[in-house]
């Protein structure tokens, strides 16, 4: 969604990276192409203008750090802009100190509601609470059945006591499912209400009263992302009509722009506490501000990348694999396909590779990921004997014609595979030896030492005095930091794996 305003702002950043220090005439040429960045991807106007002035205002004053050029400081002023127009910091659910927490989901038709009440189920029930999803919106055809669908794929009950379709009383089947909650000791209810096309005085009427019985902890205003600023002024509806307590964000893995995301929570007031950036079920998160501006800035998000990795891998498996990296044992096929299968378990590979610090100059090739090529590489991997993912060294010509048979493939695919995977074995062997590939004995890496047997001489001599023409050995440098995220780059190896059509695993 900010793709746009990502290689906007980076064109920015990156025509301040030559310059030593930063004038006014040069403070101003930049805040105008900020200004246009965030107009582009529509953001609201007083949002931009607030924002612009700012940052202009940050640079003026600011005195110039030894530490940071002038593209770092500007991307850092930036950065914490963006962090506070989106909030300033993640806000959690307040819980009733008396269960149940009711939670209510208001917004228009179309927003996602009864899908994001699943998805918020799921991420309640693996947070050990024990959600109740109310069906509450009983004018949308199927809307009920569409629930207890998504609920029975989330593990959730539903409460579910009128067919809907225009039949029941919205706000005695909220009122009865809190009775009901009580009894059956859940302690989240989530109540599901209706929607319209459009704002009309009948849906608020009947969003207030449904909250006026209930009494919910949260009132959750649910907004699609892609519709643009009509999603701000829903929202300003929303919160004058009913009251709200918070925003969630729907569909942030579209293609619109973006700007509403970016809009919402200063034009409204109210924070930003959950997104869903996919159609899955576990495609939802809570909403942090530090990481999306890092995302928008192309710094990637590391922090949600491991957290959500932590609750995919297997921590034994892990280390097992991780164990023959270095060498105790022999990393084969088998370990990988392992790995491989838990890592598409987080998602598909081009939304995890994005989260990567400097992904984005491989934006394009990260696009072009075909996970339909993952499945062909699982399938030539399941076409081998356990002794063949073992060791791929006695894969000779007829068991290669035999494994490509198996998996309904060219020869040359089954060899593409395996060379790449040599090539990949070899280069994370180096890394989990703690040196870099090439650059043996890095201080501080933890490699190999520059001092082997070939340069200690025969063996059993004992150390004695450098012979005058042997040239002293140059210390390996260091490795430079990048000053900049338009500065990072990736291993060769794994650059290398980006430079072709096809993606390489």
């Amino acid at each position: 969604m900010f793709d746009t305003l990502q290689d906007r702002l980076a064109t920015v950043f990156k025509g301040l990276r030559s310059k030593g220090r930063l004038t006014e005439a040069d403070i101003d040429a930049t805040m105008r192409e900020i200004r246009i960045a965030l107009l582009e991807a529509d953001v609201n106007l007083a949002v931009v203008k607030e924002f612009v002035a700012a940052v202009k205002a940050r640079a003026l004053d600011a005195e110039l750090s030894k530490a940071l050029n002038p593209s770092q400081q500007v991307i850092k002023f930036v950065n914490d802009e963006l962090i506070s127009i989106l909030g300033g910091e993640a806000r959690p659910i307040r819980f009733a100190k008396r269960p149940p927490t009711v939670i209510m989901l208001a917004g228009l038709q179309g927003a996602g509601k009864t899908t994001l009440a699943g998805k918020l189920g799921i991420w309640l029930r693996e947070n050990r609470h024990t959600p109740l999803l109310v069906a509450a919106d009983l004018q949308r055809p199927n809307a009920v059945n569409q629930l207890q669908i998504v609920g029975e794929r989330a593990g959730v009950h539903v409460f579910a006591p009128e067919p809907g379709n225009g039949v029941g009383d919205p706000v005695d089947v909220a009122r009865r499912a809190i009775v009901h909650a009580e009894a059956k000791l859940y302690d989240v209810v989530i109540v599901d209400t209706a929607g319209r096309l459009g704002v009309d005085q009948e849906l608020m009427q009947q969003a207030a009263d449904i909250k006026a019985a209930v009494n919910p902890s949260e009132t959750l205003f649910v907004v699609d992302s892609m519709i643009g600023q009509d999603a701000v002024n829903t929202a300003k509806a929303f919160d004058e009509g009913v009251g709200v307590d918070g925003v969630v964000l729907t569909k942030l893995d579209g293609d619109a722009r973006g700007g509403a995301a970016l809009s919402i929570a200063r034009v409204l007031g109210k924070p930003i506490m959950f997104a869903s950036n996919g159609e899955g079920l576990t495609d939802f998160d809570m909403f942090h501000p530090d990481r999306m501006a890092s995302r928008i800035l192309g710094m990637g998000d590391m922090l949600t990348l491991i957290e959500q990795a932590e609750k995919t891998f297997d921590a034994e498996e892990s280390r097992a694999a991780a164990e023959k990296l270095m060498g105790k044992n022999k990393f084969g096929l088998q370990d990988f396909l392992s790995q491989m299968q838990q890592l598409r378990k987080m998602g598909p590979m081009s939304k995890i590779l994005g989260m990567l610090p400097g992904a984005g100059q491989f934006k394009d090739a990260i696009n072009e990921i075909d996970e339909k090529e993952i499945d062909r590489i699982e399938a030539i991997i399941h076409s081998m004997t356990p002794a063949e993912r073992d060791d791929v060294s006695i894969l000779n010509g007829s068991r290669r014609a035999r494994i490509a048979k198996g998996a309904g493939v060219q020869v040359s695919e089954v060899n593409k595979l395996v060379n790449r995977f040599v090539e990949a074995r070899k280069m994370m062997e180096s890394l989990a030896g703690g040196g870099m590939p090439g650059m043996p004995g890095m201080p501080g890496m933890g490699g190999r030492r520059s001092g082997s047997k070939r340069q200690q001489g025969k063996k059993g001599r004992k150390g004695g005095a450098r012979p005058a023409n042997r040239p002293v050995q140059q210390q390996p440098q260091a490795p430079q930091i990048p000053q900049s995220m338009d500065d990072f780059q990736l291993p060769p190896e794994l650059a290398k794996m980006f430079d072709q059509n096809k993606p390489k695993f």
